[in-house]
């Protein structure tokens, strides 16, 4: 079966051809014109990923955000004409996956769902993030499958080694993901709030400036 997605925006006609542009590329597509239809849709239609517009009428799309999270785990785009990136960031650390600014290309729009999707599909499949339980005093839940699951597991596999940052996108976002790095450095701030002592001062995710990210193994 296909997979459904909810695009909630108040541009009619953005809606109507980009519904199009998705049900032609083999989606299921349902609409909603604001933050509060768009909420009450989630549990009636279980959509697999959300397109979501900040500037909504009514509820903004980062309060309808905040909203999504407190209920549902699934996969939101954030679609914006706010080009600040503070917006974007915020957006981010809400939870939101990914972000495209209007205008956009959709053939672009397209290949981050294709990525995002992949991304939590790969989370559901059989043995999934295996990956040692302990790495020095650091325990992993392989089983939890948090967003920044993915990317401390691509860590973790070489302990010590520098990962550039386009390798990391590549890794965790997939080969095809073309957003912006600032969703590394986002998820790599969150990941520090979840495991560092003082995310200020890391002593876990280090970044090695000019170069990338490694995962410094502390002793048990």
């Amino acid at each position: 079966m296909s997979e459904q997605i909810l695009l909630i925006d108040d541009d009619t006609l953005l809606r109507r051809s980009l519904a199009f542009a998705l049900e032609r590329t083999g989606y299921r597509v349902s609409t909603a014109a604001t933050a509060e239809d768009g909420l009450a849709q989630i549990a009636a239609v279980q959509p697999d990923l959300v397109l979501l517009d900040i500037g909504l009428p009514g509820m903004d799309g980062l309060d309808a955000l905040r909203q999504m999270r407190r209920h549902a785990d699934l996969p939101v785009i954030l679609v914006t004409a706010r080009r600040r990136e503070l917006e974007q960031v915020l957006g981010l650390e809400l939870g939101a996956d990914d972000y495209v600014t209007k205008p956009f290309d959709v053939e672009v729009l397209l290949a981050r769902i294709k990525a995002v999707l992949r991304r939590y599909r790969s989370a559901d499949l059989p043995g999934a993030g295996a990956t040692p339980p302990a790495l020095g005093d650091l325990l992993i839940d392989a089983s939890a499958h948090t967003r920044e699951f993915d990317l401390l597991h691509a860590l973790a596999q070489q302990p010590g080694h520098v990962f550039t940052a386009e390798e990391l996108l590549s890794r965790v976002w997939g080969d095809d993901f073309f957003g912006e790095p600032q969703v590394l450095y986002v998820h790599i701030r969150r990941l520090r709030e979840k495991i560092e002592d003082d995310p200020s001062a890391p002593r876990r995710i280090l970044t090695v400036r000019g170069v990338g990210y490694k995962l410094a193994v502390q002793e048990a």
